[in-house]
């Protein structure tokens, strides 16, 4: 038996025992002047334990005998006993492998372990305790009753009995770190329970308090982690893409196609003065080229590549920028009508039939019914005796001019690119200071110059020719201009030599050798240099003219009696 109101902890059963001597019942009772009953210490009167107030240990109901050490590790409860309840420490427990192998105490100081029986204890007949609750009679066995502990197990099947956990009411509290508890880290819902410790599975129903092992669950503690993982993942791989993207834009290549194309084709027409990034652009949106930037530095990386030209090109889907600069370059590629100065536009209406696959006549047709929507300027409006409204507005120069392309667009740049240079300047106030009535017939007389010119450096002489057979006093001429172009026009023909009979005997007002003054409109489509020319004429006096040398060379003359001699050499050299 032990005295009841000891500390907690079990006491070495003999000096053989391994825990003898271990700090355990017998260092307490040093401490506290009070002498072990075992071990060979005499034992003292039992009234000096009543003399010792109850409450300086227990507050509670008395612990039973053979409670574990506070140091040790908590154990199992025993199968087949009931836990007791018990206020300010908990219950001691032990292991189920105590009750599977039981050991024998001989009674001689020493423990036997061939029998499976419990020999008498040593104490049995000493002095009743009196605070067994009644128990007084001697060699009462402590252990029959179904509320008992079991008996102590030998040291060779001990086991370090658990650190209790720190009283639920009052008492201090454990030296052990607290785990963290926040639902977030834990994984445990509002309200859910965490794991019991298994060995609290099987504690009894006699009212002791409901204690939780220490193990947590990790459920939703790793899914907090792995989303923090996705996270940081996410945030590095966000940083490096947008580093990557960076670098591209400002060290990289551009993007780029591979090849010279697919098979498709496509039609891109490539305005007058664009620089190689508004190409760029109109190739990247037709899907020749992947980016603007690859064709850029294409461009600059071609020593020809400044020369691309405006106009309709047959390109090739998905090609690489260099070899969309190179077929770029390749005049078979341009599909692109370039109209020479002085190009009637007769000429012009054929060659856009024919580039758009049309049936012959069809553009003049559009042109001549739809002439006032075309875009042409007020003074070029409403004149009489005119054979083809938009004469001398099919501006020279190239355009694009493709197959899917309808005419009355083509026409219509043909149109505003002649506007364009026309109104550079001030045609009518230019018109007036030449005695001409408006722009209308300054374009008419640029347009005569041009067809009678043979060289650049002719029309200014052609210019003054013709304002000085305008000229009222001309009695050379009687102000009639007798050009054999103007002659041509009308005809549709480009004959050198016209006989008198014949001009003299065509009443069409485009005849100047029969009527007076200009024609009633452009005879053709003058280029820039003849509208300069018709600006800015001679002031030498020259009056006629005689090309000698064939169509190449113009010879010009002052007075008549010049002219005849001009014309006897001309025919001389024709052999009439």
């Amino acid at each position: 038996m032990t005295e009841y109101g000891r500390g907690a902890g079990s006491e070495p059963w003999h000096p053989e025992d391994p825990l003898y001597g271990d700090q355990g019942w017998g260092a307490q009772q040093a401490a506290s002047g009070q002498q072990a009953p075992y071990g060979g210490h005499e034992q003292q009167p039992q009234q000096q334990y009543q003399q010792q107030p109850q409450q300086q240990y227990y507050p509670q109901q008395p612990q039973e005998p053979y409670a574990p050490q506070p140091q040790y590790a908590e154990q199992q409860p025993q199968q087949g006993y009931a836990e007791q309840p018990q206020q300010g420490y908990p219950q001691p427990q032990y292991a189920d492998q105590y009750a599977a192998q039981p050991q024998q105490y001989n009674g001689s100081g020493g423990w036997d372990t061939t029998t499976g029986q419990q020999a008498a204890m040593p104490y049995a007949g000493q002095q009743p305790d009196p605070y067994n609750n009644g128990y007084a009679d001697e060699g009462h066995d402590l252990y029959s009753t179904p509320e008992a502990y079991p008996p102590p197990q030998p040291p060779g099947q001990r086991t370090a009995p658990a650190v209790p956990e720190v009283p639920e009411q009052g008492g201090e509290w454990d030296a052990e770190p607290q785990e963290e508890n926040h639902p977030f880290f834990t994984g445990a819902d509002d309200g859910e329970r965490e794991d019991d410790d298994p060995r609290e599975s099987r504690r009894g129903t006699g009212g002791g308090r409901d204690r939780r092992g220490k193990t947590k669950k990790k459920g939703k503690s790793g899914r907090a982690c792995l989303v923090l993982a996705v996270v940081f993942a996410v945030g590095v791989g966000g940083v490096g893409y947008v580093g990557y993207d960076f670098y591209q834009k400002k060290f990289g290549a551009a993007p780029d196609y591979v090849g010279e194309g697919s098979s498709e084709t496509v039609t891109v027409e490539i305005p007058t003065g664009a620089g190689g990034s508004e190409i760029g652009q109109l190739l990247k949106q037709a899907g020749v080229v992947k980016s603007i930037d690859a064709f850029v530095q294409a461009q600059n990386d071609d020593p020809k590549g400044k020369t691309i030209q405006a106009g309709a090109y047959t390109m090739k889907k998905g090609m690489s920028a260099a070899n969309a600069v190179k077929l770029m370059l390749n005049p078979s590629s341009r599909n692109s009508l370039i109209i020479p100065e002085g190009k009637r536009n007769s000429w012009v209406y054929g060659e856009i039939d024919t580039r758009l696959g049309l049936r012959p006549g069809t553009t003049k047709d559009i042109a001549l019914k739809n002439a006032n929507s075309m875009g042409l300027p007020d003074w070029a409006k409403g004149h009489k005796n005119v054979k083809d409204p938009l004469e001398g507005f099919l501006y020279p120069a190239s355009y694009p001019v493709a197959k899917g392309m309808k005419p009355e667009d083509v026409l219509k740049k043909m149109v505003n690119r002649a506007s364009s240079e026309y109104g550079k300047q001030d045609l009518a106030a230019e018109a007036k200071k030449l005695n001409l009535d408006g722009p209308w017939q300054l374009i008419t007389v640029a347009s005569l110059v041009q067809a009678e010119g043979k060289t650049h450096d002719d029309f200014r002489k052609m210019a003054e020719v013709v304002y000085n057979r305008l000229k009222p006093d001309n009695t050379q001429t009687n102000q009639k201009l007798q050009f054999d172009s103007a002659y041509n026009y009308l005809t549709g023909k480009s004959n050198i030599k016209i006989g008198l009979a014949e001009i003299n005997s065509n009443p069409d007002p485009y005849n100047t050798y029969k009527w007076r003054g200009l024609t009633p409109g452009p005879i053709g489509n003058p280029g820039t240099d003849a509208l300069a020319a018709a600006l800015n004429p001679t002031g030498d006096g020259w009056m006629y003219f005689v090309a000698t040398d064939g169509e190449k060379k113009t010879e010009f003359a002052k007075t008549l009696t010049e002219f005849n001699k001009l014309k006897e050499e001309f025919n001389a050299q024709s052999g009439q």
